[in-house]
């Protein structure tokens, strides 16, 4: 092996694949660089008569994930740290980073030229939801679950990655898709591509938030619609407390701006605040409402990992 070109093609899907494992885009991209360095560093071990490039480096993979989550605590979600808040609830300290289960930009982890199956899974399963209940599992498990039930490697491909059995393995992804439960693939209709619904619903969201037309955004939410705003576990569910607050909140958002990105295999936006880089807005849709706003109140950070601005662009001057 000696193009290292030859391990950079498979940075995208690593990248997924870590995110998955540790719930933050910026610690995927440093396993993935670190797992890259390794296999060059280390590439006169390679035997290609016992593995593909591909499984050597995501059993690199493995193992850089596995030391990086050993001292890690679990990355989340608002909701799965507490309650709901009722309205007039302050928002409380801010918790640390490390906390919370960040978000990854479409272009890291996403191929839109493949098997349109495969793809569809990809994005499904790098939704917040997801990637916070894959936090549940052990390392092990998680890793197991992932390359069965999302890669789809066989059992005696995942035993050899880990170096077990394979029964092992199947004793293993049962546990953990016993625990996840509900957060099993293929359950969310959310997941696939917008269709034309849905791209009207997020047109009049932007014409409704940048005309701070609260009337009108609170009529584009489900009744069990859920928002939350990182870095503070507060959080609100109901379609009826979302309505509270943000009618009780005063003029916070007038004039803000909204700039368009992919994050999480679904719909976001840079918000602008005088024009300054504010947050970063996830949305879930479901069917022709909005389920879940995430607004990650990180911008300084997040906008370059996202390719946004920190300023809002004025549109061109022509002559």
């Amino acid at each position: 092996m000696t193009d290292p070109a030859l391990l950079d093609r498979h940075r995208i899907e690593l990248t997924a694949y870590c995110y998955r494992m540790l719930g933050s885009g910026f610690e995927a991209e440093d396993a993935v660089q670190e797992t890259l360095v390794r296999a060059w560093r280390h590439r006169e071990r390679y035997d290609e008569s016992r593995a593909t490039v591909r499984s050597w480096l995501y059993s690199i993979a493995t193992n850089v994930c596995f030391d990086m989550l050993r001292s890690a605590q679990r990355r989340a979600r608002a909701m799965d740290l507490g309650p709901a808040a009722r309205p007039g609830t302050p928002l409380g300290a801010p918790l640390p980073e490390h906390t919370w289960l960040q978000p990854v930009p479409d272009d890291r982890v996403l191929r839109e030229d493949g098997d349109p199956a495969e793809v569809a899974v990809g994005r499904e399963t790098v939704r917040l939801a997801f990637v916070a209940a894959l936090q549940l599992l052990p390392p092990r498990q998680r890793a197991v679950l992932i390359l069965r039930d999302v890669l789809r490697w066989k059992a005696d491909e995942v035993a050899a990655l880990l170096e077990t059995s394979t029964a092992s393995v199947t004793s293993a992804v049962q546990r953990a898709r016993a625990t996840l439960g509900g957060a099993g693939l293929g359950e969310d209709p959310s997941s696939g591509p917008l269709d034309e619904r849905q791209r009207a619903l997020l047109d009049r969201y932007v014409t409704a938030f940048e005309a701070h037309d609260v009337h009108t955004l609170v009529a584009l939410l489900h009744s069990d619609a859920t928002m939350s705003m990182p870095p503070f576990a507060w959080w609100l569910s109901g379609r009826d407390d979302i309505a509270a607050v943000v009618t009780q909140s005063g003029q916070p958002c007038e004039h803000d701006r909204l700039l368009p990105v992919r994050a999480n295999g679904g719909p976001a936006f840079g918000q602008y605040r005088d024009g300054v880089g504010f947050a970063l807005v996830l949305l879930e849709p479901r069917g022709d409402r909005i389920a879940h706003t995430t607004t990650y109140l990180d911008a300084p950070r997040l906008f370059p990992f996202f390719g946004l601005p920190m300023s809002f662009p004025e549109p061109a001057r022509t002559t």
